[in-house]
Parts: C-alpha cells; sequence; structure tokens
C-alpha cells in the first residue's frame, strides 16, 4: 500500500520566507490494523532496558584548512615626474624644479606646510620622546634557573626526508633562516630525492618563503654579511655555488666541475673585503680554494692541507671544519678529518709557511671550529667524544675540554653575547649548554630537543635564538632564558684570569715533561752505555732505542747482576773450606767491618 500526499504552493510564492501558523488536525489517512500481523512476533516478557543517568553528550572532529601565507616582493622606483622629465638626467631635474618654485600655487603650499612643519618640530625639540629616566639605576636581576624553550619546528616538506647539514642566520635580524639539506650516506640518496634547500621565515614554518634549486644538494649555505641577498653554497659533488634571492630560485653562477673540489664542499665562507664578493671553501680533498663571485671560472688561489708543508696533494689531511674571523683577515684555521687543527696564514710567502700550526688532540674528525669572538686567541673545537678550548700559544695540548661524552658530539659554537658561554650537540638529540665560569665539569643546561641524531647548531648574533638541525632534516628553533644570554657583571675579566691562568699552567707542565723526558733520555743513554762497556767492550756501543726499551734493558740487568752476588753468597757461606786461603771470605771482610765500625777512630782513618 503506497501513501502519497502531495503538498502545493503557487508559482509566485516560490523564494518566500516560510510562515507557520497554527490549525486544527486533519486526518489524512486511516490505516486498520492486521491481526495477521501479529503472528510474525514474539512477546517479550520481562522487557530490559539500559538508562543512562548521566546527560548525552556528543564528540566532533573537524580538520580546518592551513592557512598558508607568501611573501611577495614590490619594486619601488621614483615617480611623480612628468612624461618628458627623466629623474636621472640632472640638467631635467634641475630645469623642471626651477619652473615648479616660480608656481605661486607651489609658494602658498610651502608656506601653508612651513608653519605646521614649525610647530611639529617645535613639539619635538621640546620634549625628547626616546629618553631613559632610569638607564642610571641598575637593574635587580633575579636568580632563575638556565632554561630554553621550544619557539618553533621547520620540517622538511619532501617525502624522502635529509639531514639539516648546515643553517645560516639572515644578517639583518633574526627573521629569516636559511638551511642547507643533504643526505650525507654514501650513495643513501636514492633518484627521487629533492635537492632543494630552503630559506624560512621564523613565524611561518608552513610553507619556506624562498626554495633554492642547486644541481647537486646543499652541503653548507651561508648569507652574505654586506648583502642579505645573496647566498654562498658548496654542493655535494664539490662545486660552488651563490644565490641571488631578487633574481629566483636557480644560482646566479657556479664553478665548472673540473675547477672545483673533488669531495663535498663541507664549508664555505665570506671574507672579509672591500667588494664584499670573495670567499674561500674547504673540503674532505684537502684542498682549500678562493674565489670571487664575479668570476667563479676558476679559483683565485689554491692551498694543499699537506702537514709537510710540501704541497703534496697525495699527503693533504682532508678539511671537515673551517674558521674565519674577520678581525684577523689573513688568518684561517682548518679542522681535519684525521683530528688534528691547522692553523695557516693566507698571506705567507711561500705554500709551505702558509701551514703555520699544527694541534692535536681530536681521535676523530674535528666537526666544529670557532674562535671565542671575545679572545680570538682561544679556540673551541669539537670532535670525537668531547669539547676543547685551545690557545694558541699552546700547541701540545688544549687548555680546558669538556668531560667524556658517552655519545658522539656533532657540532659547536660560541654564544656571540657571552664569552664564558658555548653550546655542544650530540648524536643521541640533546644540546648542551656550557657556562665555565659557573661549571667546570658538567653542562649548566642539558635539553633534549628530539630523539633523533643532531647535526647542525647556530646561534643568532643576539645570543637569544639558537636554530638545531636533526638527522630527519628537522629544524627546531629554541630561546634560551636571560641569564644565558645577558652579560653578567665583571664576565669579561673573569674569563681573561681563567684563560691566563689555564694556559699557564699548561705551559708548566709542558716545560715539565719536557724536563723529564731529557732527564730520562740523558739518563738511560750514559747508564746504557757504561753497561755496554763493561759487559761488551769489543762490541762497541749500541744504536739508540726507545726510551722504554732501555729502561727495561737496564732493569733486567740489574736485578740479574744481583741474582748472581746472591748466588756467589749463598755458595760462600755453604761451603767455607773451597775459598782461596789468600782471600778473605766475604764474612771475614763484614767481621772486619764490624770491628773497625766499633771504633770511631778508624772509621775517620778508613774513610
Amino acid at each position: 500500500m503506497e501513501i502519497v500526499y502531495v503538498y502545493t504552493k503557487k508559482r509566485q510564492e516560490f523564494g518566500r520566507q516560510c510562515n507557520f501558523s497554527d490549525r486544527q488536525a486533519e486526518l489524512h489517512v486511516d490505516i486498520t490494523p492486521d491481526p495477521s500481523l501479529a503472528d510474525n512476533f514474539i512477546e517479550r516478557n520481562p522487557v530490559d532496558t539500559g538508562i543512562q543517568c548521566v546527560q548525552e553528550m556528543s564528540e566532533h572532529e573537524i580538520n580546518t584548512e592551513r592557512f598558508e601565507t607568501s611573501s611577495r616582493g614590490i619594486n619601488h622606483t621614483e615617480g611623480g615626474w612628468p612624461k618628458d622629465v627623466n629623474p636621472q638626467e640632472v640638467e631635467h631635474v634641475t630645469r623642471y624644479r626651477k619652473k615648479v618654485e616660480k608656481d605661486e600655487m607651489y609658494i602658498a603650499a610651502i608656506q601653508q606646510l612651513g608653519t605646521i612643519m614649525e610647530h611639529t618640530i617645535r613639539q619635538n625639540n621640546a620634549i625628547d620622546i626616546y629618553q631613559e629616566y632610569f638607564e642610571d639605576i641598575e637593574l635587580d636581576t633575579v636568580d632563575e634557573a638556565p632554561s630554553a624553550k621550544t619557539i618553533n619546528v621547520f620540517r622538511d616538506p619532501n617525502e624522502i626526508k635529509r639531514t639539516s647539514t648546515h643553517i645560516s642566520w639572515f644578517p639583518d635580524g633574526p627573521r629569516k633562516l636559511a638551511v642547507a639539506y643533504c643526505n650525507l650516506e654514501f650513495q643513501g640518496s636514492t633518484p627521487d630525492t629533492s635537492m632543494e634547500s630552503y630559506i624560512w621565515d621564523v613565524e611561518n614554518p608552513n610553507k619556506p618563503e624562498t626554495v633554492l634549486k642547486p644541481v647537486s644538494p646543499l652541503v653548507c649555505l651561508e648569507y652574505n654579511p654586506k648583502d642579505s641577498h645573496i647566498l654562498l653554497g658548496g654542493c655535494y659533488n664539490g662545486q660552488i655555488a651563490y644565490w641571488d634571492t631578487r633574481k629566483g630560485s636557480q644560482p646566479v653562477e657556479m664553478s665548472p666541475i673540473e675547477h672545483s673540489h673533488r669531495d663535498p664542499a663541507y664549508k664555505a665562507i665570506w671574507i672579509q673585503s672591500k667588494t664584499g664578493t670573495e670567499c674561500f671553501s674547504a673540503s674532505s680533498d684537502g684542498q682549500v680554494l678562493w674565489w670571487d663571485i664575479r668570476k667563479m671560472g676558476e679559483p683565485t688561489e689554491k692551498l694543499y692541507l699537506d702537514p709537510t708543508k710540501k704541497q703534496d696533494p697525495t699527503k693533504a689531511l682532508g678539511a671537515m671544519a673551517l674558521e674565519y674571523e674577520p678581525t684577523m683577515p689573513t688568518k684561517f684555521m682548518v679542522g681535519c678529518e684525521q683530528g688534528s687543527i691547522l692553523s695557516c696564514n693566507r698571506k705567507a710567502k711561500t705554500p709551505a709557511e702558509k701551514i703555520v700550526a699544527q694541534y692535536n688532540g681530536h681521535l676523530g674528525p674535528v666537526y666544529s671550529l670557532q674562535r671565542n669572538p671575545f679572545f680570538p686567541k682561544n679556540f673551541l673545537s669539537v670532535g670525537d667524544w668531547k669539547a676543547r678550548i685551545w690557545s694558541e700559544d699552546i700547541r701540545e695540548s688544549s687548555i680546558m675540554w669538556s668531560r667524556q661524552y658517552k655519545s658522539y658530539l656533532t657540532d659547536g659554537c660560541w654564544s656571540p653575547v657571552r664569552p664564558s658561554v658555548f653550546l655542544v650537540t650530540k648524536m643521541d638529540g640533546t644540546l648542551d649548554v656550557w657556562d665555565i665560569i659557573f661549571k667546570q665539569n658538567d653542562p649548566t643546561l642539558s635539553l633534549q630537543v628530539c630523539d633523533e641524531p643532531l647535526h647542525s647548531l647556530r646561534v643568532q648574533e643576539q645570543g637569544r635564538l639558537i636554530a638545531c638541525g636533526s638527522h630527519s632534516g628537522t629544524t627546531t628553533l629554541l630561546e634560551l632564558s636571560d641569564s644565558l644570554y645577558t652579560l653578567q657583571r665583571n664576565e669579561k675579566n673573569l674569563v681573561t684570569a681563567m684563560f691566563e691562568r689555564e694556559t699557564r699552567r699548561e705551559k708548566i707542565l709542558d716545560s715539565r715533561h719536557r724536563e723529564m723526558k731529557l732527564k730520562e733520555r740523558s739518563k738511560s743513554s750514559a747508564d746504557g752505555a757504561k753497561v755496554i762497556r763493561e759487559e761488551e767492550p769489543e762490541e762497541g756501543r749500541l744504536e739508540e732505542e726507545d726510551l722504554y726499551t732501555k729502561a727495561e734493558k737496564e732493569f733486567y740487568s740489574i736485578i740479574e747482576q744481583e741474582k748472581k752476588q746472591l748466588e756467589k753468597k749463598q755458595q760462600m757461606i755453604s761451603d767455607p773450606d773451597k775459598t782461596d786461603t789468600g782471600k778473605q771470605s766475604p764474612i771475614a771482610e763484614g767481621d772486619e767491618e764490624e770491628k773497625t765500625n766499633g771504633n770511631p777512630e778508624s772509621d775517620q782513618k778508613k774513610d
């Protein structure tokens, strides 16, 4: 049985609002019960029904669309000039100005504006709105515990994640962050792996502001401190490239492969110069190359990191870290794969003289190298399981070092605002902040940034913000507490005294160690020559051997002589009759000595 009821509405009433009203009930259909249908049902008796005494609630989820922002640039040109006037021509501008200045409307407008401007200038001169009233009053510093909090997280937008190998801050403020992405595992990249690196806006982690598209993945990336639009990058295939963000995502120019590095360019740094276009790079192929981005056809200068100072490419040490201080424009330092640090001078007369000193202290590659911003003679190196602080005056050993970590260290740097604070990252995903004035044995703050290895670290110029890059391409932005980036009272003097004290201590220990080695060497050589002359005069002197070998031989020879003397004494004591009658036995000699010892006068005569 089909029941249909048709509701009708006039055509002219379409689109109008519905006006409901009360009316009497109407019966449209009357369905009588069918007793035969009751046979299909079974009566349930009793009936149990569950009832909740609490109010029923419902849960709904909604996913809003992500709000993405993009930055667009506008090129402003000088406007307001008539079409027949060229603003670049001085004569056109001067002629047009004279024409306008003769206009009566111009003079009236200047007089009207002059009155308003004069009133405003008088107001500004009356009160200095930028005056600091309480700058002489010292603030009461609250001793709060060192801490850090996460501000933002920037993730690699690609499906196949890559390592954040290098980070560079925007030179004109903490607004942007350039991150280089590269898979450093040998043959670990698939053909589908992206080669792009990104520039992030600090306040927008959803989408990178600028995309950099190199021909090979970038291992390092550096902003030009003189021009914030230009970036320098070192590629995995050894090429050096630079970008101008005003010209797009493609590199402006690249070094040719035949004149580039043979291994990944692990570090590239801008050099202090008048033009702001010079830079240099280092790689694990043992070369340091100098470039000028105006002419990238070939390097302007080349240096092989040969510690023998013969400039032999086969003996060159691979470079992993590079250090350059703008206040010392001719000096630079290189951290090598073999754990040594080379101090170099670019302006030396000969290539052999360019490598000035070598510092040995690490058991593995030196991943980070940086001079203290306040004390350039002291520098920090990070490698294996320790971070070390060195002095240029001492080459044999570092003056200070951290405790032995359980996890491998990957990067480190000094705080740009506090001379006693430095930071290190580790393979277990933790960031350690050391304050050597507060504690020397343990870090002041240890923060678990993520659950995967951290590979890169960079502190912003103001010392408040820190960026850490991880193995899967996640860059975490952290903010330190005030105590870790505010210069403490008398801090520079304390650090100076500490560095001088530790340097002096290492010098004393080093000189004492040299004296002891010299004494041992001279003593062992003299004793060795004496033993050789007594026992084997016909063979002559033996060749000079190692100090430990000589000491061992001398020790065993003395023991053998003592054994022989004891055997002779025991034999004479047991068989006194077999001794020669013309000779006195040791016992008789001993009795005679005892007799003479009883008389002091005889003792003096004997002496």
